[in-house]
């Protein structure tokens, strides 16, 4: 009876720490949201979403990976949740790890103050000074700013998105950072 009453105690105890981290205050609760096939996009209505769009910087070459018409505009609202479903399908390809049912979130952030805030709530410590955006796991997220909303940098978190839902146990952070910096790479390469 012991054993059963301990190890309900340590499932209690892992229970609230990942409902804690689902319910950090990241200061989205009232952001206005698109939604696409895998990502729902979170943001502050004071961003320019157009500009967003084109800073994924989706090519003529990428549309047609994806089947999209190359005269299509891609810089209205719905169309950045387009530009980063073309862009998960790009990532998907390179890693060849493909998972057609994910669905997670980008939270774009107002600034890197405000991405700092929120990555102290999870992670209770300072984001280090190069970090340009991050990935959150237990709740599907990548979180990143305005200024470093570019088809390498959101591509590498994507990356990390693909390879901690592809795997049943997730590899090393240190093999995630390899495979996500390839992407990074790929996707500035092919610019």
């Amino acid at each position: 009876m012991r054993k059963i009453a301990f190890f309900s105690g340590l499932l209690l105890f892992a229970m609230i720490g990942v409902l804690h981290a689902a319910e950090i205050e990241d200061d989205f609760g009232r952001a206005e949201k698109i939604e696409g096939r895998y990502f729902t996009i979170y943001y502050s209505k004071d961003l320019d979403i157009s500009k967003l769009s084109q800073q994924i910087n989706i090519t003529a070459t990428d549309k047609i990976l994806a089947g999209k018409s190359i005269g299509e505009d891609f810089s209205s609202e719905p169309d950045l949740a387009r530009t980063a479903d073309i862009l998960y399908g790009l990532v998907s390809d390179m890693l060849d790890m493909h998972i057609y049912n994910f669905k997670g979130s980008i939270k774009i952030c107002k600034d890197k103050a405000h991405m700092d805030r929120v990555y102290r709530g999870f992670f209770r410590k300072d984001m280090e000074a190069y970090m340009l955006a991050f990935y959150v796991n237990e709740n599907s997220t990548v979180y990143i700013f305005e200024e470093s909303f570019k088809r390498e940098i959101l591509g590498h978190e994507i990356a990390h998105a693909i390879m901690n839902h592809y795997f049943v146990v997730s590899p090393p952070v240190k093999v995630q950072e390899i495979l996500s910096k390839y992407i990074e790479y790929q996707l500035r390469k092919a610019q």
